[in-house]
């Protein structure tokens, strides 16, 4: 695993999502940072970006939750997020939460430097992977946010593209919503119900052994319901399917280091 760019200095803000219920995506994306060259700091005092309020139309409650986060990125560095979803919010309406706000120039500041995992990965360390897995078939599942915010589809293909044992099958419902949206499957049930019904049987038809995806809400939905219907699917965050595959059980060091 090797990376054209020098050690650098990124933030780290993992999502509450990722904290509570997949710390190991978490842990997994900062090793992969660092074994690209990269020096993670993780703020401690992060909690939630905000998304969940401002997406059940509730401006000001967004705003002080965002707000909290302003002030945990004074350096000038990249802010690394493993969840397309989180880093939309950050990235593409911070701006528009704080407008008019003695906030606002710290919104922009945070949102001009978010970076969605993959993005980082690819479009700015440059990352190269080496496959020590054997073969396999997987699904990729995009969250909607992650697509339309962040073109994650476009860097996740090109990090799953170098695992030479790695095969991408593609579903017939790999561009659609997984369903759950955030509070839309709690105030539309049934309709959640029926979207994550219809992904989960393409993902079983395509043959594929792994479900990957960016973002851990979709992951949690997609396997919680097959899990429930009584066919099981392995789902894994792309943080951890890529260090398990790029570093393998040999190292925990890249093969040729940064450059």
């Amino acid at each position: 695993m090797t990376a054209s760019t020098a050690t650098q200095d990124v933030y780290f803000f993992c999502t509450c999502l990722v904290d509570l219920f997949v710390p190991e995506a978490g842990l997994d994306a900062v090793t992969l940072l660092e074994k690209s060259g990269v020096r993670v700091h993780f703020p401690e005092e992060q909690t939630c970006c905000g998304q969940p309020a401002y997406t059940s139309g509730q401006p000001d409650e967004a705003r002080a939750v965002a707000r909290q986060q302003l002030g945990l990125f004074p350096k000038p560095w990249p802010i690394i997020l493993p969840s397309g979803s989180c880093a939309g919010m950050m990235r593409h309406h911070y701006p528009t939460l704080f407008a008019g706000t003695p906030d606002l120039a710290r919104a922009e500041s945070v949102a001009s430097r978010v970076w969605e995992l993959s993005e980082f990965l690819v479009d700015v360390l440059g990352v190269r992977l080496t496959d020590y897995g054997v073969p396999t078939r997987v699904a990729l599942h995009t969250s909607c946010s992650a697509r339309r915010e962040t073109n994650a589809l476009r860097t996740t293909r090109a990090l799953l593209g170098q695992l030479d044992q790695v095969t991408l099958e593609i579903q017939d419902h790999e561009s659609e919503c997984c369903g759950f949206g955030g509070m839309f499957s709690v105030r539309h049930p049934e309709i959640s119900g029926g979207i994550v019904r219809d992904k989960v049987a393409a993902i079983r038809a395509c043959g594929a052994e792994t479900l990957i995806t960016g973002d851990c809400g979709c992951m949690l939905n997609i396997t919680g319901h097959a899990a429930k219907t009584g066919t099981a699917i392995t789902g894994k965050h792309l943080a951890s399917f890529l260090l398990e595959r790029a570093l393998g059980l040999e190292a925990l060091t890249k093969k040729g280091g940064a450059k």
